[in-house]
């Protein structure tokens, strides 16, 4: 039985999944986590295989909790669940040690396979991520400037885009107003950029 570990802040996501994993007889959601808090605190109390990790949360995101995990437990297999396009956030996840990332659209077809894959030992990765990986190994010249921001610094540049404003960012993030535009200063001057209109442009 390949047991597994589910974090995501939203209970609706957390029902679906559970209902694919139903239909299974060889995978048991065992634990859930709201948080990436929770989700370090549950692995500290139970043994689990894989562990379903979903990206944008509050407070610990899920590449930061991705890389805590790593940390405590390199061995431990994780596979990003995410709303966010493969471009976005596929290659962060895979370099920070993730076995796979999967978009929650295509979970109800792909996440069974890919658990089953992961909990082999091998990775689950779609075309469009390997291709994304290749072209990072060859082409690195052509890189976006974006594709060199920090995963934080990547998480406030969405934000900002978005519409956000320093204080909402400073409150989902957990963080200071402070740092938030200490934050926003670096990705004007990395991207080349004068202002926040630039930013929103960019994005």
């Amino acid at each position: 039985m390949i047991k597994v570990l589910m974090v995501d802040d939203h209970i609706m996501v957390r029902e679906g999944i559970k209902r694919i994993i139903d239909d299974t007889n060889d995978i048991d959601i065992v634990a859930e986590a709201a948080s990436g808090e929770e989700a370090l605190k549950a692995l500290n109390n139970i043994g689990v295989d894989i562990v379903l990790l979903d990206i944008s949360m509050p407070g610990k995101n899920g590449i930061q909790t991705l890389k805590e995990i790593k940390k405590h437990n390199p061995t431990m297999k994780v596979l990003m669940l995410s709303m966010h396009a493969e471009e976005q956030y596929a290659m962060r996840a895979i370099k920070a040690g993730a076995s796979g990332y999967l978009t929650k659209e295509s979970a109800s077809d792909k996440l069974v396979t890919a658990i089953r894959k992961i909990e082999q030992g091998r990775k689950h990765i779609s075309p469009e991520v390997a291709e994304l990986l290749v072209t990072d190994i060859y082409h690195n010249e052509e890189k976006d400037l974006h594709s060199l921001l920090s995963d934080r610094e990547f998480e406030i540049l969405k934000c900002i885009i978005k519409g956000d404003s320093l204080k909402k960012i400073a409150s989902n993030l957990s963080i200071s107003d402070k740092t938030v535009s200490t934050y926003r200063s670096r990705l004007l001057k990395k991207l080349n950029l004068t202002n926040t209109a630039d930013l929103i442009k960019y994005g």
